[in-house]
């Protein structure tokens, strides 16, 4: 039986956590040199800086999301934008055939007591969509994903604003956008 992390020698807790540290710089590299990878359309300094105003102009854009998930997932809580981003896909669904498979598949994945991502929701919330599930509809996650939306948009997003990689991001577009103009001028 697991013994918690109490149990595990303070060797491995300091490896571990020097794993974490290494894994956060690399993922903050990676998105810094994200914007420079892409061909078309590139990011400009103009759209990172829009991803400040909101979580929606941030989720709105492919490069923000991109950039957000790659966040979350060096802050080990990807498992919310995925079951966001689950939930829409879900609600655009037009077949009331797949309703109910798509429906369990993120419900098992995202909610269930044996979820492998499970997300951060109230019991109450976790009531309420099991008991959705008994006859699934496009809305029957609709409030867990508000419970994530707001969990993300007061705690993960000021994180990732004040992230060293996102301001990493603005400093390298402005360079770039200021060597443009010299070359111009």
């Amino acid at each position: 039986m697991c013994r918690g992390l109490e149990a595990l020698p303070n060797t491995c807790l300091e490896r571990a956590k020097g794993l974490k540290a290494r894994l956060s710089s690399f993922l903050d590299w990676r998105l810094v040199c994200y914007a420079y990878k892409l061909r078309k359309p590139r990011l400009t300094l103009e759209e990172c800086l829009t991803w400040k105003e909101s979580l929606d102009k941030l989720l709105s854009s492919k490069h923000g999301l991109y950039a957000f998930r790659a966040f979350l997932v060096s802050e080990f809580s990807e498992e919310n934008i995925a079951f966001y981003l689950a939930c829409e896909n879900y609600r655009n669904t037009k077949s009331a055939a797949k309703l109910h498979s798509k429906a369990q598949r993120i419900y098992n994945e995202f909610i269930g007591s044996e979820a492998p991502r499970e997300v951060n929701i109230d019991h109450e919330t976790r009531d309420i969509t099991q008991a959705n599930m008994k006859s699934p509809t496009p809305t029957c996650f609709d409030l867990a994903r508000y419970r994530i939306y707001i969990l993300m948009e007061k705690d993960c997003y000021p994180r990732f604003l004040r992230s060293s990689a996102y301001r990493d991001l603005v400093s390298q577009l402005a360079k770039k956008n200021a060597k443009a103009a010299t070359k111009k001028a």
